[in-house]
């Protein structure tokens, strides 16, 4: 039990419970909207760009939704938040089931779904702390959260591809709509006590000033939002590139490119339970530089793999160490963060991560199509190792000014 141990509150418990049922339906919905844009298309470029427009949100508003967040109360932006995200999943359910769509109305959509995600994202994050009773707890509860996504990231498109192909999209969107009536349920049935909000009430324009000057002045944290963001450009892309590494490095067809998608998820999942045995104290920073290595190991060992079963091995090692990096950069912010500061800081991560990665995707992308999948496997290794080791550059010259004599 010491694994679920962030279970034993109660609120906490309610929030886990509400997100893993939704999770599964937002899966559901990510690949019916992804079907349904290729099916009246049959372009990769549309198809790309309305992924674009549900994640530029990210990179454009985050940081301005966290001052926003700072000051007012984080419960009630995500009680808003899952209703929103609700209507977002009724609308596109009612317009497909009466036949009343186009890509145009599922562009639009899906850019509200990404603006309404900004805010929910920073809120439900920075909300996480006032969850768990005991801040030992806090790590093992967000690395419970990364096993529910990871879990619904699994089960979710398995599910969904069989209702998909059985009944249509609308089903699929359908059930996404009735997914959040747990999370909203698991919500008004927690007990919060309100606490007052310190933070000044100021406009977000100035909010985002000072919060951007509080991360200049938080090197701790600002070397690793910094860190992520180099990955979530040169290496996190990676996750793109499977269905062209199953097919043009392996020759293989849609069963191969399951089987790495398999590879990731499990990885993803095996980096999650590491992470909730995390306790207080651990040193983060790092576990973010072990982390980091075995990404890049995995990256490079894939791009040299010739063999199926040591790519598959390499892609799990990949997705483990990028899950461990990333959850532990998640952590570090949520725990050391002033809590005047921790939405503002958490949407500088969240911009990082999920901002940045699809500039990160186009990038690669081209990239591939120049160099070919092996050399850019090979350039996102190297990049990977280059991060690492400036990061490790860092941490060395960060303690021998803190322990030199005076």
């Amino acid at each position: 039990m010491n694994l679920f141990r962030a279970l034993r509150h109660r609120n906490y418990r309610l929030h886990f419970t509400g997100q893993a049922i939704s999770l599964m339906g937002t899966w559901m919905q990510r690949i019916a909207v992804s079907w349904l844009v290729y099916r009246l298309t049959e372009s990769a470029f549309i198809l790309g760009l309305v992924s674009f427009m549900a994640l530029i949100p990210s990179l454009v508003l985050s940081p301005f939704i966290g001052s926003f967040v700072d000051r007012h109360q984080k419960y009630r932006i995500v009680v808003i938040t899952q209703f929103g995200l609700m209507l977002q999943a009724g609308t596109l359910a009612l317009m497909v089931f009466l036949g009343y769509y186009s890509v145009w109305w599922i562009g639009v959509l899906s850019f509200i779904q990404g603006v309404i995600n900004t805010f929910d994202v920073t809120a439900r994050q920075s909300l996480m702390v006032e969850l768990v009773d005991d801040k030992a707890d806090l790590p093992n509860a967000i690395a419970l959260n990364s096993s529910a996504f990871n879990a619904a990231r699994m089960l979710g498109p398995a599910l969904g591809g069989i209702l998909l192909s059985t009944y249509g999209e609308a089903v699929c969107f359908g059930i996404n709509f009735v997914s959040f009536i747990a999370v909203i349920g698991s919500l008004l049935s927690m007990k919060l006590i309100s606490k007052p909000i310190r933070a000044k009430q100021e406009s977000t324009w100035k909010g985002f000033q000072e919060g951007f000057s509080y991360l200049k002045h938080s090197p701790h944290i600002l070397s690793l939002i910094l860190l992520l963001t180099a990955s979530s450009l040169l290496i996190i892309p990676y996750t793109t590139l499977l269905p062209v590494i199953a097919r043009e490095m392996f020759g293989g067809n849609a069963t191969t490119f399951s089987w790495f998608e398999s590879a990731a998820g499990l990885g993803a999942m095996g980096g999650a339970v590491y992470m909730a045995r995390t306790r207080m104290g651990t040193n983060l920073r790092f576990r973010v530089v072990k982390a980091s290595g075995l990404f890049a190991f995995g990256i490079l060992a894939l791009s040299f793999a010739s063999w199926l079963p040591l790519a598959l091995v390499s892609t799990l090692l990949a997705s483990m160490g990028m899950m461990v990096q990333n959850s532990s950069i998640n952590t570090y912010i949520q725990t050391h963060a002033m809590p005047a500061y921790r939405a503002r800081a958490i949407s500088f991560y969240i911009m990082a991560f999920q901002g940045v990665f699809p500039l990160g995707s186009l990038f690669i992308g081209a990239l591939t199509q120049a160099w070919g999948i092996h050399y850019t496997m090979l350039f996102q290794g190297m990049a990977g190792v280059l991060i690492t080791v400036s990061f490790v550059i860092y941490i060395w010259q960060h303690i021998s000014r803190k322990y030199v004599p005076i």
